[in-house]
C-alpha cells in the first residue's frame, strides 16, 4: 500500500511538472513574436548604428554636445574642453568608422579607405602646419601598430600586398627626404662666416615652394596608378597579397575573451553559445571566410557618403575646439604642447583603422593608415604651402630638427616591418613600443623656435 502510494506521488509530480502542450505553444510563439520585433527592429535601423551597436557608444556620444557647450560657455576652462573635446573625437570616428566598413563592401577597400584618409586630412588643415611631420609619425608607428596587434588578435599572420607596400613606402621615403632637406639647409649655412638669417630665410622659402609643385605632381602621378593605370595592384584580390592565416587550433587571445565574458556571467544553468563563442571554441577563426562572412551592408552609397561628410564636419570642428585649448594648457604648465601634438592627438581619429584590422580587412586599414600618411606626406602638407604662397604669405617645409628625424626613423622603420608583406601582434607591439619611446622623450622636449620659422619673414 505505501509502495503504491509512492508511485502514485510520483507519477503525479512527473504530470504537474510535465509542461501543457498549449503552454509550449503559446512560449514558443511569444518567443517567436519577440524575436521576430527585434530582428524588424534592427531591419529598420541600420546594423552599424542600431541601438546594440551605439549602447557601447552612448556615454562618450554624450562629450559631444557636451565639449561644444564647454567650449562656448565656459572658454576658459582649457582641461575641460581639452578633455570633452578629446573624447567626443573618439565616439565620431567610430561613427565614421562604421560608414568606412560598410562603403568598402560596395565600392572596395582601396577607394573607401583612400575616401577615409581624404575627409580624415581635412581635419589636417585645421592644424597647426608644423603637425604634418607628427600625423606621419603616428600613422607609421601608433596607427600601424595598432593595426597589426587588433589584426594579430584574431588572426596568427595578415598578408598583404608587398609590391603595393614596397610603392607606398618608396613614396613615403621621398616625402621624409623632401621634408629634411630644409632643415638640413638651415643647419649646413650656419657655420659659414657670410651667413645670412633674412638671405638663407629667403632661400628656404623659395626650396619649399619648389618641392611643394614636385610633392602635389608625385601624389597626382599615385592616384593615376592607384585608380586608374594600375588599379589591379591595389586590389584586394590581387595574386600578390600574402595569405592571412589563422592560429593553429585555438586562438589564446579570443580564448582569454571567451573565458573573461564566461566568468562574468551568473552561475545559472549552461546558456546556448553565440555564433561568435561558437566559432572562437571551435576554429578561433582559422580562416579569413569567418570574418568575411559576418560582413553585411545596410547602408547605401550615398547614405554611407552623407555620414561620412556629417561626420567629418563635426570631427573638424570639435578638432578646432580641441587645438584652440592646447595653448591655455601650455600655458598653464600641466602639460607640453609638443606632446600634446605628436602623443595625444594621434589617438583621437583612428578608430577605423583598427576596426577594420581586426576584422580582417587589413588592405582597408592600411590604406586608411599608410594611406593618409602618404596624403599627408605628398598633398596636405605641399598644399598648405602653395595655398600661402599664392597668398603672399611666407611658409616653408623648415620644421622642428627632433621631429624631422623621428619622421625619417619612422619611415625606415615602417621599412623594414613591412618588408615580408605579412603582419603579427608581435610586430605591432614593437612600433606601439617604439610609439611610447617617443612619448617619454617628447614629455621632456621643450620645443624649439626652428620649428616657429615655418613662417619666416623675407
Amino acid at each position: 500500500m505505501r509502495s503504491d502510494h509512492s508511485a502514485l506521488s510520483t507519477e503525479s509530480s512527473s504530470v504537474v511538472n510535465e509542461p501543457i502542450p498549449s503552454q509550449l505553444s503559446v512560449a514558443s510563439d511569444h518567443s517567436s513574436l519577440s524575436t521576430e520585433s527585434i530582428s524588424n527592429m534592427d531591419e529598420l535601423i541600420p546594423s552599424e548604428l542600431s541601438t546594440t551597436t551605439l549602447r557601447r557608444f552612448n556615454v562618450f556620444l554624450v562629450f559631444i554636445p557636451l565639449s561644444w557647450a564647454i567650449h562656448f560657455t565656459l572658454p576658459d576652462q582649457h582641461t575641460l574642453i581639452f578633455v570633452s573635446s578629446f573624447l567626443a573625437i573618439i565616439s565620431l570616428d567610430k561613427l565614421r568608422a562604421y560608414a568606412t566598413d560598410d562603403l568598402s563592401i560596395r565600392v572596395g577597400q582601396t577607394l573607401a579607405g583612400l575616401l577615409n584618409a581624404t575627409l580624415e586630412n581635412v581635419v589636417e588643415l585645421i592644424v597647426s602646419p608644423s603637425q604634418n611631420a607628427n600625423s606621419i609619425v603616428q600613422s607609421s608607428f601608433l596607427v600601424l601598430g595598432m593595426c597589426f596587434f587588433a589584426g594579430g588578435m584574431r588572426f596568427s599572420e595578415q598578408g598583404f600586398g608587398l609590391g603595393t607596400m614596397q610603392l607606398n613606402s618608396s613614396l613615403l621615403t621621398i616625402s621624409a627626404i623632401a621634408i629634411l632637406l630644409p632643415g638640413a639647409f638651415h643647419m649646413a649655412l650656419q657655420g659659414y662666416p657670410s651667413y645670412s638669417e633674412l638671405s638663407t630665410n629667403y632661400s628656404i622659402l623659395r626650396i619649399s615652394h619648389g618641392l611643394a609643385i614636385i610633392l602635389l605632381f608625385i601624389y597626382s602621378s599615385y592616384l593615376v596608378v592607384q585608380l586608374f593605370s594600375h588599379k589591379a595592384l591595389y586590389d584586394g584580390n590581387n595574386a600578390d597579397i600574402q595569405k592571412t592565416k589563422g592560429y593553429e587550433g585555438h586562438n589564446p587571445w579570443l580564448q582569454l575573451r571567451l573565458y573573461r565574458r564566461k566568468a562574468a556571467k551568473p552561475i545559472v544553468s549552461p546558456e546556448p553559445m553565440d555564433d561568435e563563442e561558437a566559432i572562437i571554441d571551435t576554429t578561433g577563426f582559422a580562416s579569413t571566410e569567418d570574418a568575411d562572412s559576418e560582413v553585411e551592408t545596410y547602408m547605401s552609397v550615398p547614405v554611407a557618403l552623407g555620414l561620412l561628410v556629417v561626420v567629418t564636419a563635426l570631427i573638424a570642428a570639435t578638432a578646432e575646439f580641441l587645438v584652440d585649448s592646447i595653448n591655455g594648457l601650455n600655458e598653464s604648465q600641466v602639460i607640453s604642447k609638443e606632446f600634446i601634438a605628436v602623443i595625444l592627438l594621434p589617438i583621437v581619429g583612428n578608430v577605423t583603422s583598427v576596426t577594420a584590422a581586426f576584422k580582417g580587412h587589413i588592405t582597408l586599414s592600411l590604406g586608411v593608415a599608410v594611406g593618409s600618411s602618404i596624403q599627408v606626406a605628398l598633398f596636405v602638407a605641399p598644399f598648405i604651402v602653395t595655398l600661402a604662397w599664392t597668398m603672399g604669405k611666407p611658409l616653408t617645409f623648415l620644421f622642428d630638427p627632433l621631429e624631422s628625424i623621428v619622421l625619417f626613423v619612422s619611415v625606415l622603420t615602417v621599412n623594414y616591418v613591412i618588408q615580408d608583406g605579412k603582419s603579427n601582434w608581435l610586430e605591432g607591439m614593437i612600433l606601439m613600443g617604439l610609439y611610447l619611446i617617443l612619448a617619454v622623450t617628447f614629455w621632456f622636449y621643450p620645443g624649439t623656435s626652428l620649428s616657429e620659422m615655418m613662417f619666416v619673414g623675407c
